[in-house]
């Protein structure tokens, strides 16, 4: 069952306006994101996903057209509304002083809150449900200041849901987290997604997680044209690689991944299957030979119970125990 989108671009053109002049980024924008729908915005620096961004959380007024969120015109909406239906979790740090975990989140009650910003029963079930939801509950009262990146990333998510809106909009979640902080957080993030039925926009330039983890990657090229479409189908039409492919990159569309075009200069054959074989054939490719058939013309490794065969056109013929072995008895 397709669900009215929590937030629409409407023939959206985002950019800058001066007495002077007017610079368009980009231009006759039509997007949506569904509710539970976890969309990554994707892009080379410079393209203008901030500016997108900027513009859809009420930061920069659009060029022309209309972003629509919850059926209503951001234009017409006063800054309590849209907190009531947008939050934002930006990359700037916070100064955050000798504040709480639970002082923090507790902000994001402020769109329901009085002039005074008494919390209610129900203001404090709000934020101890964040908590929860966002694996910090028990560390309500630790500072900020003394908790690691990640930690203090699932912070500014925990604040973002207690504001209880139906979007959520983040800026480069994961920039400078360590592997497994970057995965807790985009793990949690598509959780929330689903559970709550959230819309998340997550600004990003980890392409292996936008291709594991989103839903819908919005891909903005270098004009400011955006491509909408699950990643897979990015992949197959060939977009990922016209979007960020190089004359010195390869992108290899079984792995989802770019490498250094080689120059072939360096040929080797390797024989083998498995786990072995894939990581041989990065671990070569890495070292900038070209891998092909077998000809006997050319150095070959042959992965047996031995270990890494290295036959050389010579007739001579060594096992070594590890890559790492092989590789340094490379030339």
């Amino acid at each position: 069952m397709n669900l009215p989108s929590t937030i629409q671009l409407h023939d959206l053109s985002t950019g800058y306006r001066s007495r002077r002049e007017e610079k368009v980024i980009s231009q006759h924008l039509e997007l949506a994101i569904a509710p539970g729908e976890v969309v990554m915005l994707m892009g080379p620096n410079g393209s203008g996903k901030s500016t997108l961004m900027h513009t859809m959380a009420g930061l920069l007024p659009p060029l022309s057209g209309e972003v629509i969120i919850s059926g209503k015109p951001l234009s017409s909406l006063k800054m309590k509304e849209l907190a009531r239906l947008l939050s934002l979790v930006l990359t700037e740090r916070i100064p955050a002083g000798n504040m709480s975990i639970s002082d923090i989140v507790a902000v994001g009650r402020y769109p329901y809150t009085g002039f005074r910003g008494s919390l209610r029963p129900e203001d404090k079930a709000v934020i101890h449900e964040a908590l929860r939801a966002c694996h910090l509950d028990g560390m309500q009262e630790r500072l900020y200041s003394t908790l690691s990146d990640g930690e203090k990333q699932r912070v500014m998510i925990a604040r973002a849901l207690a504001q209880e809106t139906p979007l959520i909009l983040l800026d480069e979640p994961t920039a400078h987290l360590d592997l497994p902080s970057r995965l807790e957080v985009t793990t949690m993030l598509r959780t929330l997604a689903r559970s709550l039925g959230k819309s998340i926009l997550i600004s990003t330039h980890e392409l292996d997680l936008a291709l594991g983890w989103a839903d819908t990657i919005w891909l903005m090229d270098r004009e400011g044209k955006v491509t909408a479409s699950a990643p897979e189908d990015l992949i197959l039409d060939g977009h990922i690689e016209r979007v960020f492919g190089a004359p010195t990159l390869s992108y290899d569309r079984e792995r989802g991944e770019f490498s250094i075009r080689q120059s072939g200069e360096k040929k080797i054959c390797l024989r083998g299957e498995g786990l072995r074989y894939i990581w041989t054939s990065r671990a070569l490719q890495r070292l900038g030979y070209e891998v092909c058939p077998s000809t006997g013309a050319y150095p070959e490794v042959e992965l047996s119970d031995e270990g890494w065969v290295l036959l050389l056109p010579s007739g001579s013929r060594s096992v070594y125990p590890s890559i790492t072995a092989l590789l340094q008895a490379l030339p």
